[in-house]
């Protein structure tokens, strides 16, 4: 069973909650209270079922519980006072031959062994363990005095909880008047859901009311499942300086000597608290899993909210339908090619376009710069008002839930601006167009290679063709033209596609347009998967959690079957 707890251990340690939703803490504290209960108890039990037993003697504050303590070792070693809270380092009191049990850190790892005699002093640090050697305390067991379960420090009282899940025997301290409060009974049942062993001291009670209070005691710890607890009561005496006279502990002391005595019975009460123990480690690695699922449930949906606000489709079919040939565009064109008699020319008998557009392809048409450049700063333009606008809405999306404004908040306290584009998105946009223009130059010089499509690219070069290829890509459609505009981009898609026809042929300015608009998609796509990632990079990875819930899953039940083997064994 040790190597299923152990991957259970490490399943729980990978179970990480980034995302701050409502039940975010609770879930964490968990986490972290399964940690801790699997590496100070369960995992060092299951790998000693012969070590010592570990009691540890709890309760409310003000019940006496470092008096016992001391009653039961005969000497003062735990400190008692009227200064609340007392008890602020667990002293822990062992054999001289367990000593090897417990100076290691084999159990309660994460606090510090203080050992000697500064071990009689409780320091207050709560970060540390005080251990004691005592002829005192038999060979077998050590007790340890645990700070209050209902401590006003809450430091001390997460202690107290914590060193009580990591107690073979809980020998549980009340008094007749507060034997009924509610939080010690909440750790109570806690204790009987887990089947830990637990004994009942009830303490200071007058013999008017001993049968009255220990019979009421009685009947509560049966309706709690926790009728077998064996119950010990002490009568209301004045202390002898500061001591309780060890007479009134004679029954707990006998019967923690008889555990001290007998092998077989510690082994079965540290067999029956480390079941219990394994089977709610095993339940909470569960709920741990299904608080990562509902985490990973979360994060996708975030995922898709930034997603779709960086969404190409509808600006890769803007860049596409004709809109950039507008004013500027229009007119770079326009100069390039003739004038507007001619552009009409074409329109007016495209069937003779092809003869035509042959024949001005012999002439000296003005440079193609101005139009490359126009291209240029309006494909700019578009990239960079979307990014911003698919900034602002990713933003909006994340800060409409809770958890989104978190990660958008710690962004901003880094001092990332996520509610815009980023700053540099104007010089990286142009970047991609500088690349994709510079891609069609390289597409054409690779097309017009063989002679005959050499001669009928002298009259425009490689950069002239290249230009009318990017009046090609950018007029599939022309579907977003309106009014007068209609007519002339057309005739621009019109010219410039007759023109391509006449120096590539039909089916080569297809593949060629083709080509273009696919390396730009392209261009675009990667542009804003970088912006996308500056909000992709704060989300956590949701295979990573999936794999994690599933392993949480898998290695309980794993380490409940190995439990069920052994108990059948």
């Amino acid at each position: 069973m040790e190597s299923e707890l152990r991957e259970v251990r490490d399943a729980v340690a990978g179970a990480r909650l980034p995302l701050q939703t409502a039940h975010a803490d609770v879930a964490r504290a968990h986490r972290n209270h399964l940690l801790a209960q699997l590496d100070d108890y369960v995992l060092p039990r299951a790998a000693s079922l012969d070590a010592p037993l570990l009691v540890v003697v709890g309760g409310s504050t003000g019940a006496g519980k470092s008096t016992l303590v001391n009653a039961l070792v005969g000497e003062p070693v735990a400190t008692t006072g009227a200064l609340r809270p007392t008890t602020r380092d667990p002293l822990l009191i062992h054999h001289p031959g367990d000593a090897g049990w417990f100076v290691p850190t084999r159990v309660l790892p994460h606090l510090a062994r203080v050992r000697g005699s500064g071990a009689r002093q409780d320091r207050g640090t709560g970060g540390v363990v005080r251990l004691l050697e005592t002829d005192a305390v038999g060979p077998g067991l050590a007790l340890l005095d645990a700070p209050d379960i209902d401590s006003v420090v809450d430091a001390n009282r997460e202690l107290a909880g914590q060193l009580l899940a990591a107690a073979d025997l809980w020998i549980f301290v009340t008094t007749a008047h507060r034997y009924a409060d509610a939080v010690p009974w909440g750790l109570l049942r806690e204790a009987a859901r887990r089947d830990v062993a637990v004994a009942v001291v009830l303490d200071r009670v007058a013999p008017a009311v001993r049968a009255e209070v220990s019979g009421d005691l009685t009947q509560m710890l049966a309706d709690e499942g926790l009728g077998g607890a064996p119950l010990f009561v002490v009568a209301e005496t004045r202390l002898s300086g500061g001591m309780l006279p060890p007479e009134y502990l004679t029954d707990l002391a006998r019967w923690l000597a008889g555990l001290s005595a007998d092998s077989d019975a510690r082994a079965q009460l540290a067999r029956q608290t480390l079941h219990g123990a394994v089977r709610d480690v095993a339940q909470g690695a569960a709920d741990l899993a299904g608080a990562l699922e509902e985490q990973r449930r979360l994060a996708i949906d975030l995922r898709g909210r930034v997603a779709g606000a960086y969404d190409t489709s509808d600006l890769l079919r803007t860049l596409a339908d004709g809109a950039l040939l507008r004013t500027e565009v229009l007119a770079r064109w326009q100069d390039f090619v003739g004038t507007g008699d001619f552009i009409r020319s074409v329109e007016s008998t495209v069937g003779r376009a092809r003869d035509r557009v042959t024949a001005f392809v012999t002439g000296r048409p003005q440079p193609a710069r101005k139009v490359e450049d126009a291209i240029g700063h309006g494909v700019l333009a578009v990239l960079v008002d979307q990014a911003g606008t698919a900034a602002e809405h990713a933003y909006q999306a994340l800060s409409r839930e809770p958890a989104g404004r978190a990660l958008v908040a710690g962004a901003a306290q880094d001092g990332t601006s996520l509610d815009r584009a980023s700053p540099d998105i104007a010089e990286r946009a142009g970047e991609q167009i500088r690349g994709w223009q510079h891609y069609l130059l390289e597409l054409v010089r690779t097309e017009g290679q063989d002679k005959r499509t050499t001669a009928r690219m002298l009259a425009f070069g490689v950069n002239g063709v290249a230009v009318v290829l990017m009046i090609v890509a950018f007029a599939t459609t022309g579907g977003a033209l309106l009014g007068s505009e209609v007519a002339i981009a057309g005739g621009a898609a019109v010219v410039a596609q007759k023109l391509l026809e006449a120096i590539f042929g039909d089916q080569a300015v297809r593949r060629l347009a083709e080509q273009a608009r696919a390396d730009l998609d392209t261009r675009v796509q990667t542009l804003f998967a970088q912006e996308q990632g500056r909000y992709e990079t704060l989300l956590p990875d949701t295979g990573r959690m999936d794999t994690a819930a599933q392993a949480l899953r898998t290695n309980a039940a794993s380490a409940l079957a190995a439990l069920a083997a052994v108990e059948r064994a």
